[in-house]
């Protein structure tokens, strides 16, 4: 299987090649050239694997330049070690009346750490079959979770070094503890005076600047991704869509071959995408229902077929999804018209204009897979303190805005909700919506205080916050990145 840019440069890679420079030529994004198909033998015979038998099963699919010790090698170091505090990896809760796949049970308490722990290994795997001269230098930018879960990631990680920009004062107080206190010799954290959508463009600028790129390639230092725009970040993000198939199947809750809705809060579309590629492979999806914030260009977007950056953004209590340039969009655009130059097109004039619209035909194939809703901050509330009264169940705030696109479907049979984060990650939030006094209290007193009303512990990793020295003061503003790349590179 090779791997093509969405926006036609003609390039062709392996995925190793792929995962070692994460953005195309031409600025578009890789996506490979056919997808593999799978029965529903394979997806019956997942149920009594570990998840890790699962992921390798699934990312063979993909990763056909890795051999199958290199795949197995790189699944037990990222999910093995009891780096993850459940057993299950991704379990599914099955509550009374909902089935919610909990993706927070590794090291930084937030999905991202699905993606997160296994990228570093298939790419130090890749540095050394393409046997790699050059250092790695990963540049992410972070609406909270990704920053965290790649520097726990790629921390010490032989030939690498990574470097994550963050939104001052766009992040929870746990969040940004969580960046600034992070150790390793390979790391660095900055803040970006302003949103999301800054920082993300600004690592965009940089990526896509030949002269800088060249320079730093004369000097030893290659550039590449920990975001969702790579595809190592997004593959094994396939494999839990597969392993709670799976596990609902083992629970009786579905029959094999039943068609099966996923409810996802996202902001860049990489999480929601996954799904998308699990059901082009063949898993039964019914419906994928992308469920946003007051952010929510996304849902416009789904139901519109005009995607218009071109509005107020909006500081929320779901901060990883306050985002307004969904960057994993132009990988659905792409598969959806298998037409790069419109990809390209389109990809320019919301470079150019801040919008495009790519009409009723593209629309009404997506509307025949997506659905979407969104929440602004007072329903996301609600939907935490209704759920908990109902069952003592403590959702974070981007897990209740799926939980309340969730309450408004016809049809809410074989659904599942995906949670993306722990509720301890935005316990300020939480306690709040819950009628919580949060009124002068430290961040690790609000932890205390929502422990005593969660079933689930707090994380070690949350926990162990309080004693940690901050390493990471940095502030620069969104036209200073660069250099601030170039110093800590030649570093």
């Amino acid at each position: 299987m090779k791997y093509i840019s969405t926006r036609g440069n003609n390039q062709q890679l392996t995925s190793a090649e792929a995962i070692i420079k994460g953005l195309a030529d031409d600025g578009g994004l890789f996506v490979p050239d056919s997808m593999p198909q799978v029965d529903m033998r394979f997806i019956d015979d997942l149920q009594q694997l570990s998840y890790q038998e699962r992921a390798v099963k699934v990312l063979s699919l993909f990763l056909t330049d890795y051999t199958g010790e290199e795949i197995k090698g790189c699944v037990e170091r990222a999910y093995g070690d009891n780096k993850f505090d459940d057993s299950a990896v991704a379990p599914v809760n099955f509550l009374h009346d909902t089935s919610v796949l909990e993706l927070w049970h590794g090291p930084t308490s937030a999905f991202k750490d699905m993606a997160l722990q296994l990228l570093p290994q298939l790419l130090s795997t890749a540095l050394k079959k393409t046997k790699a001269k050059n250092e790695v230098l990963i540049l992410v930018a972070t609406s909270g979770d990704t920053g965290k879960a790649a520097l726990e990631g790629f921390r010490d990680v032989p030939q690498t070094k990574i470097m994550v920009f963050y939104p001052d004062s766009g992040v929870s107080r746990i969040q940004r503890l969580q960046m600034v206190t992070q150790q390793g010799a390979n790391v660095a954290v900055t803040a970006v005076k302003g949103n999301f959508d800054d920082a993300q463009s600004g690592v965009k600028a940089i990526f896509n600047d030949q002269s800088f790129n060249s320079g730093l390639n004369q000097q030893g230092v290659a550039l590449s991704s920990a975001n969702s725009i790579n595809w190592g970040r997004l593959v094994p993000q396939i494999v839990y869509y597969f392993s709670a198939y799976a596990d609902m199947l083992k629970a009786g809750r579905i029959k094999s071959g039943d068609q099966v809705a996923f409810v996802v809060p996202t902001g860049n579309f990489g999480d929601i995408l996954a799904g998308f590629y699990a059901k082009l492979m063949g898993l039964p999806v019914k419906k994928l229902v992308c469920a946003s914030n007051s952010n929510n260009v996304l849902t416009d977007f789904l139901n519109t077929g005009v995607y218009d950056r071109n509005r107020e953004f909006f500081k929320t209590i779901s901060p990883s999804m306050d985002i307004l340039i969904s960057s994993n969009l132009e990988r659905l655009l792409y598969h959806m018209t298998e037409d790069s130059s419109k990809v390209a097109g389109w990809m320019k004039e919301l470079s150019e204009t801040g919008r495009y619209d790519v009409g009723a035909e593209v629309l009404a194939k997506i509307k025949k897979i997506f659905a979407a809703d969104w929440s602004d901050d007072a329903a996301t509330k609600e939907a935490i303190a209704r759920e908990y009264e109902q069952e003592k169940y403590v959702l974070d705030p981007h897990t209740a805005v799926a939980w309340n696109a969730y309450s408004k479907l016809s049809d809410k049979s074989n659904v599942i909700i995906v949670s993306t984060a722990s509720p301890y990650k935005f316990n300020e939030s939480v306690l709040s919506a819950l009628g919580k006094s949060i009124d002068g209290k430290s961040e690790f007193e609000l932890l205390d205080d929502l422990a005593a009303l969660n079933s689930f512990d707090i994380p070690d990793g949350l926990g162990k916050l309080k004693n940690s020295e901050v390493r990471h003061n940095a502030v620069v503003e969104k036209n200073a990145m660069p250099e601030a790349v170039k110093k800590f590179a030649l570093k």
